[in-house]
């Protein structure tokens, strides 16, 4: 593990997904605990979605922006608001370009699947229609996230595709939880890794599925033809059990004919890009805005 990682591992707290009241207060409290991003630069402000039910959104609007990103948030689909992905959103928006539309979708169990997904559909045919209004080109919206959020950007994207619109110029899919099989060799064998283990899978699973046998639009990994699909950045983390299915995500797409820039980050664990202090963090958060930066840009 890289070093400057290690060093935070004794002090992280274990996540318990089977009370998830207890949860996101843990995880609120954490996020909550770092120090407010600068916005100095960034219009932000907070809007409703129209939808059934509303879907509230904060947005962050740099100078001269290139585009925009629909972007959602991780934490199992459990845990996760407009307030504890501002650590994200803020650099995104700087170092992109790209006017962030950060996605407050409804969290299970309280809403299983397809509520999240169906949110985050309603948000992306809304950034479409007001384009204009956002300043950007109605081709020029992309959407991303992390781990259950990448997991919401790949299934929009097959949504889209299969609607025929509206037009998803490019998908960021950072250490994404495509496949609920559990059946990858990094999922078998990263059973008890920082922050994301076999249980929270399992766990963040039964909330966000219940009963329902899943879908390709649920996990994407399950869909027989990624075709059509726009050009994506994939990026995961060496000691993840999501490393496996996102490199394999991105080899489909790459023989589905779709553009794929990979990256594989040594030395990096699930969620380990939350430790902004570590060169190897400043480095994934600069490539994948990079790569933002030029899909948008093109």
């Amino acid at each position: 593990m890289d070093p400057e990682l290690e060093a935070f591992v004794g002090l992280l707290p274990r996540f318990d997904l089977t009370d998830p009241a207890t949860h996101r207060k843990t995880y609120t409290d954490l996020t909550s605990a770092r120090p407010q991003p600068d916005t100095t630069g960034l219009e932000v402000e907070d809007r409703t979605v129209p939808a059934d039910p509303e879907v509230p959104v904060r947005i962050y609007r740099p100078h001269q922006a290139q585009g925009a990103v629909v972007w959602l948030h991780g934490g199992a689909w459990v845990v996760g608001d407009l307030d504890t992905e501002r650590h994200w959103a803020v650099p995104i928006a700087k170092l992109s370009g790209a006017v962030v539309i950060s996605v407050d979708y409804r969290l299970a169990p309280e809403h299983r699947f397809p509520a999240a997904l169906d949110d985050v559909y309603a948000v992306l045919v809304w950034a479409h229609e007001h384009a204009a209004e956002l300043g950007v080109a109605p081709d020029r919206i992309a959407v991303g996230g992390h781990s259950a959020g990448a997991n919401l950007a790949a299934a929009v994207a097959l949504r889209a595709r299969d609607r025929q619109g509206p037009p998803i110029r490019f998908q960021v899919l950072n250490e994404a939880f495509l496949d609920d099989r559990q059946q990858t060799w990094s999922a078998r064998n990263f059973t008890d890794t920082p922050w994301n283990t076999r249980a929270v899978r399992a766990a963040a699973l039964e909330h966000y599925l219940g009963s329902q046998p899943a879908t390709p639009y649920a996990a994407p990994a399950r869909a027989d033809d990624l075709s059509g699909l726009p050009p994506a950045y994939i990026a995961t983390a060496e000691f993840d059990p999501n490393r496996d299915e996102g490199i394999d995500y991105a080899l489909r797409l790459l023989q589905a004919g779709v553009p794929v820039e990979l990256h594989q980050w040594p030395g990096t664990f699930h969620g380990s890009l939350a430790i902004q202090s570590a060169e190897v963090s400043q480095r994934q958060l600069a490539e994948l805005c990079a790569a933002l930066r030029r899909a948008l840009a093109e």
